[in-house]
Order: structure tokens, then sequence, then C-alpha cells
């Protein structure tokens, strides 16, 4: 039987359990009717799963021996060969709302999830795989070792769920770390109350220095003539802060270099 070999340089650990690979494809029913994009679905796992669910589905595979596997075995399905990083999402489905899934590549599950920020307008539900210590990072709270920039930036517009694990030895080869799946909902949030760049500058900033009081680590983001405002959040560090509590600091900043 054919087979693609897994490419380490991918970040390709293919999943072997057909009962987590069904479980992964259910998660996209959170949000019915709208289409669907699957990225990385190498020998097409989860593809198999996603197929019967009548919905417009798309997939992109940068890796040609998937690709030529994937036209095989599922001669109908609309392949995407390419990188998905470098696609322009607002033309795959005529500029209208998907779900994205996948079993992501570890080493740019972070990437997508940037690109999904970039594009989430169009991007209601985004559910997958990924490396468990990203997941927790991305589902963690205020006070949580793991909380971080990506907790903040993706909780800031989208409800953020935990699924379940996923064990080392389901995969071909087993990574060298435990999986976990999530699924990441937009929230009612239409707007951030604060500037989003600048927003996003303290978050960034701050978290890079996340030993350091916010009084220390901000004077990256504001200009040596201009004083910090004062207020409860300079003597806390960032993991400290709830969104809510960056963007009452973005509007306190700018505010400050607006005098």
């Amino acid at each position: 039987m054919q087979t693609v070999k897994p490419k380490k340089g991918l970040g390709q650990h293919f999943l072997r359990d057909l009962k987590i690979a069904q479980a992964i494809a259910d998660t996209v029913d959170a949000r019915a009717g709208i289409p669907v994009l699957e990225i990385g679905p190498g020998m097409g796992v989860l593809t198999q799963y996603l197929i019967p669910k009548d919905r417009v589905l798309k997939v992109v595979e940068l890796d040609s021996e998937s690709v030529v596997y994937l036209k095989d075995h599922y001669p109908t399905l609309d392949i995407i060969e390419g990188d998905f990083l470098k696609l322009d999402l607002r033309n795959l489905f005529e500029g209208k709302e998907f779900v994205l899934t996948g079993n992501y590549p570890y080493n740019i599950s972070s990437q997508i999830f940037f690109k999904m920020l970039d594009n989430m307008d169009i991007i209601p539900c985004c559910t997958g795989m990924v490396q468990r210590e990203v997941a927790q990072r991305i589902c963690s709270g205020p006070g949580n070792k793991s909380y971080g920039i990506l907790s903040v930036l993706i909780q800031a517009w989208y409800d953020t769920e935990y699924l379940f694990t996923v064990n080392e030895n389901v995969f071909d080869p087993p990574p060298k770390v435990k999986s976990a799946v999530i699924r990441l909902t937009k929230n009612s949030r239409e707007d951030l109350g604060c500037n989003p760049v600048l927003f996003k500058k303290i978050v960034k900033a701050t978290f890079g220095w996340r030993r350091k009081m916010l009084r220390n680590s901000l004077k990256q983001v504001v200009e040596k003539d201009v004083p910090l405002p004062e207020c409860q959040y300079l003597d806390k560090r960032p993991e400290q802060l709830s969104v809510e509590d960056f963007i009452n600091l973005t509007n306190l900043i700018e505010k400050a270099k607006r005098k």
C-alpha cells in the first residue's frame, strides 16, 4: 500500500488513531454550514472524516508527495498545493467565512494563529491539534506560567477551549511531546476599544521581558520624553494582566503620548 514518508523538515507527524481523527474532524461542527479549510492533510486521516460533512472543503498541502497521494486516493478533493502562510485567504472562498482546521505542523503553529488573527473577520472558528504547550499557552488565563503573547492576542478576539490531550504513541513518527486539540470561536467583540497596533506592541514588549515589572518593560514602548501614566499596572508583571487590563493600559499610554 502506498504511503507517504514523514519529513522532519516539514514537522510531519502522521496521526494513526482513527477515533482521534474523527473527534478532531467533529470539532468543526461547532460552526455548521460554512466552508472548511484543512491545513496539512498529509495522507488524509482527518480529511476522510471532513468529506462526508457535506460542506465545501479545501485542503492546503506543501508536501508534493502528500499531494500525489491525496490526488490518487481522493480524486474529487479540492487540493491547494502550496504554503498556507503565503496564501491570500480572502481569495479561497470568494471572501466568505470559513472554519480553519488541521493537525498543524508544530514548527509553524504559532505563525498559523497569527495569520488567523490577521484574517479573523473571515475565520469565525479555528480548531485542530497542536503541541500541548502551545495549546496551554493559548488557553491559559492571567497568573498562569503558560499565559503569554498568544494568550492575550487570541483571547482578545476568540473564546478558547482546550478539548483533549493526545499522547505521543498515536503518531508516526511519535513526537517528543504530547499534543492537544483546541477550538477557538470568535467572541462578540467588534472593536478592541483601543489602538490595536499599540496594544499588540505593548503585549509583545512586556512579555518579551516577562520577569520585569511593567514600569521597566514599557520603556521600550514609550518615548523617553513621555512619562509613564501612573496606574495600578506599573508594579505588576505582564502575566498578572487580563486582556481588559491590557486594553486599559493601552488607552492610558495612548493618552500620555498625546499630551
